[in-house]
């Protein structure tokens, strides 16, 4: 039986961009009213009340439309601003809408005056664009909208989709009422509610399953991204007294974070990154139990504390401050991201140093094994084996180990990690995106 359309169905304010549209309109437009602030409040009040489901929709746009006082001058600063918040996530993956273009909707309560110039960036298709639209004077001020659309009243997206019929699996993703609302009448088949910017959590309860990227919606959903593993996947475990902005760097780069006062044998076996502050300690058998550990950030000298040759054989890239300078604040955990995001080894205290470019429109794989003759050739006797073509590749040395990168750009079939697993020697093989 021939596999199922699929639809996606995207919302736009707060997933999409990360910003609520007139929210940030009533900003520009109201700048220089004497009680802006106040203003400002009832707006993005009335904005929460339809998304968690307490006002209605349309009762909601028309009190906001009221205050904004906005012209097409405002517009034109707004879209300027949106273009530069879109959400990470969608961003990275441009490319998912490209080879997506004739599935992706953008349905949103949002204006299209707004709407059509950001998500255009991303060959999102004109006419899948739904929204409302504004009423202008002549001279281009706005003084309502046009009640006539669907999407201005309550329930507005589920009369829109009972209108369009789409035939296939309908996929929604949204962080409002209105997202769920698709759910709840049956007009999609699974809800996901995107949390990447706000997370509201009366329709956190209600979804099928929680987004908190746009990489996690494509990989429960087994569809091309940017990134092999969505990021807030992989749990960060903070130990001891840590400074909050050095959490907050890691936190804002997408990781799960669990911030501890020691390391609990419940997250022995899954943590993937640890940050320890300056004084703690990990054991031996710690570390030999950390099974898919990459990394460690020590927030001071972390000689006598952790065991470096074992974390070398292990696999786990250590990066630490010998001097205990203040600077450690961001140095250690922007060292760790980087090598997260990159496979940047840049400053680690116990692997080879290597700086890396990233690569667009191509994979990058990491191959740690033990520096013994010969593993660069089975490396690539296996690259070759799988018709893959390098597009780089680099290869740094110590005395125990070897760290090679291989960029490749041609579709990989799951076979190609095992053998490269299999490779004698191995010690950790990762797939970066």
């Amino acid at each position: 039986m021939p596999k199922q359309k699929a639809y996606y169905i995207i919302d736009f304010d707060s997933t999409f961009t990360q910003v609520e549209a007139l929210d940030e309109l009533a900003r520009i437009s109201l700048k220089k009213h004497p009680e802006k602030e106040a203003i400002f409040q009832k707006i993005e009040d009335y904005t929460n009340l339809a998304m968690e489901g307490k006002l209605s929709f349309s009762e909601s746009l028309a009190q906001r439309v009221r205050l904004l006082e906005a012209n097409e001058e405002h517009l034109k600063q707004l879209i300027k601003h949106l273009k530069k918040k879109v959400s990470t996530s969608f961003s990275r993956n441009a490319e998912f809408f490209k080879k997506h273009a004739d599935e992706v909707l953008i349905v949103s309560g949002g204006f299209k005056e707004f709407i059509t110039p950001v998500v255009s960036q991303y060959h999102i298709k004109k006419e899948n664009i739904y929204a409302n639209t504004f009423v202008t004077t002549g001279d281009g001020k706005i003084i309502d909208y046009d009640h006539a659309n669907p999407l201005s009243e309550e329930g507005g997206k589920v009369k829109l989709l009972q209108h369009l019929k789409l035939e296939g699996e309908l996929f929604g993703i949204g962080d409002g009422y209105s997202d769920f609302q698709l759910r709840e009448s049956g007009m999609i088949n699974k809800f996901f509610a995107f949390t990447e910017n706000i997370a509201r959590e009366s329709i956190v309860a209600k979804a099928d399953h929680i987004t908190p990227s746009f990489d996690e919606f494509l990989y429960v959903n087994d569809l091309p991204r940017a990134i092999s593993y969505p990021k807030n996947r992989i749990l960060c475990l903070v130990i001891g007294d840590v400074n909050p902005a050095t959490t907050a760097i890691l936190k804002n780069d997408g990781l799960s974070i669990r911030q501890k006062t020691s390391f609990e044998e419940k997250y022995v076996k899954d943590v993937g990154i640890i940050i320890l502050a300056d004084g703690e300690k990990l054991t031996k058998e710690q570390l030999k139990n950390a099974v898919k550990l990459k990394t460690i950030g020590y927030l001071g000298n972390a000689k006598n504390k952790i065991d470096f040759d074992l974390c070398t054989k292990q696999g786990i890239v250590v990066f630490d401050d010998p001097k205990n300078n203040p600077r450690n604040i961001d140095f250690i955990p922007k060292r760790v991201a980087d090598f997260m995001n990159t496979g940047a080894t840049y400053l680690s205290s116990n692997y080879p140093n290597l700086q890396l470019p990233k690569i667009d429109k191509s994979h990058r794989l990491i191959h740690i094994h033990k520096n013994v003759p010969g593993i660069m050739a089975k490396i690539n006797t296996v690259f070759a084996k799988h018709d893959i073509n390098i597009v780089g590749q680099f290869l740094m040395t110590n005395p125990e180990i070897g760290y090679a990168i291989t960029d490749i750009n041609a579709e990989y079939d799951k076979q190609l990690f095992k053998a490269l697993k299999k490779i004698e020697h191995t010690i950790k093989f990762r797939v970066l995106y």
